[in-house]
């Protein structure tokens, strides 16, 4: 029996809402996405002591937390889906802070210029990372976590050859630092939001449009996904490579600078540890430990759940140890879930 147009309208526009949230459910930061908001509506429950829903405050608490961690986690996502780690993007923080003190206080050199050679020292680390990388053939997990102890040592030792102490202080009395504070460290409404929050959400759509729009993007999925076939297709994997991670170093040379003008000081330890929670963002945003899988937008959700959680045990008044119970829980349940979305998106295909 034939149908009638109206029962095949009626079928397609069913099929049509099942392939939309079939293509929903295989996007690698939909896991991120909706951890969030459980997240964000849990602590709202929890967290009764404050108005965490509706209090601006309590936002800007955990926004500035989150972008310290997601500033960095957008560049280390990009690495990590071009196939490679970057464990040393921790105490480049530390290391960069640090120059940027010595440089200011103890040179008595302007702070612009100071930004400048910074940034360059980042991106002379990372360009030495990756070039490392690709001509020895070593993990990158080995080559970087080799450069996390020697920037380690140098942050301590040279740091208390240099000064006399392991740590910079009075940052704030150099030339030009309240002029740059304004666009590192400063605020932005009343509330007390950051300006750290906007860097960390341009960097974010500026990884996002690298990666969905953009040639490089391509050639990052092609060089984590397979290097071989990517390079034999005209891909620059060398390039590539080096480049993310020069990108990688750059941006946690930009937070050691932040954190410098927020703190006015730096210590020789800031940062250590921090390499691993950009990881865990990248992860929960969809981001797979074998590279060629991943999203930007899913790393700043992952970002947000972690500053959420970071503030929200605490507006709990819970046992501030259970934060790194909660990293290692939800760590766990992303790679899981990461595992199922991926599966599904193989067989959509």
């Amino acid at each position: 029996m034939a149908r009638t147009a109206a029962e095949t309208s009626r079928t397609d526009e069913r099929l049509i809402r099942v392939g939309f949230f079939t293509r929903l459910l295989t996007r690698p930061d939909i896991g991120a996405f909706l951890g969030a908001v459980a997240v964000y509506f849990a602590f709202g429950y929890f967290a009764r002591a404050v108005d965490w829903v509706n209090d601006p405050g309590i936002a800007a608490g955990w926004t500035d937390q989150a972008a310290q961690y997601g500033i960095v986690a957008v560049p280390v996502a990009l690495l990590m889906i071009g196939g490679e780690f970057d464990l040393s993007a921790g105490v480049m923080i530390g290391s960069s802070g640090l120059l940027l003190g010595y440089l200011t206080t103890y040179q008595d050199l302007n702070v612009w210029p100071a930004i400048a050679l910074v940034l360059l020292f980042g991106l002379a680390v990372g360009l030495a990372n990756g070039v490392t990388v690709v001509r020895t053939k070593l993990p990158s997990f080995i080559v970087t976590l080799a450069t996390f102890f020697v920037l380690q040592g140098v942050n301590a030792a040279g740091t208390l050859k240099l000064t006399g102490t392991t740590a910079i202080q009075d940052v704030d009395a150099a030339n030009g630092f309240e002029s740059a504070r304004r666009y590192f460290a400063g605020d932005v409404t009343r509330w007390d939001f950051k300006v750290k929050v906007l860097w960390w959400i341009g960097l974010t759509i500026v990884g996002a449009w690298l990666l969905a729009k953009s040639r490089f993007g391509n050639w990052i999925y092609g060089a984590g996904g397979d290097p071989v076939a990517a390079r034999n297709v005209g891909v620059p994997v060398v390039r590539t490579k080096i480049a993310l991670f020069m990108m990688t170093s750059c941006t946690a040379a930009l937070m050691g600078i932040i954190e410098t003008f927020e703190l006015r000081s730096m210590q020789a330890k800031e940062g250590v540890g921090l390499e691993f929670i950009f990881i865990i963002c990248a992860v929960v945003g969809g981001c797979l430990l074998t590279g060629g899988y991943g999203s930007v937008i899913g790393t700043f959700f992952g970002a947000a759940m972690l500053g959420m959680v970071q503030l929200g045990i605490i507006d709990s008044q819970w046992d501030s140890n259970w934060t790194y119970a909660f990293q290692g829980a939800i760590l766990f349940g992303a790679v899981m879930l990461n595992t199922v979305v991926r599966n599904r998106a193989l067989k959509a295909r």
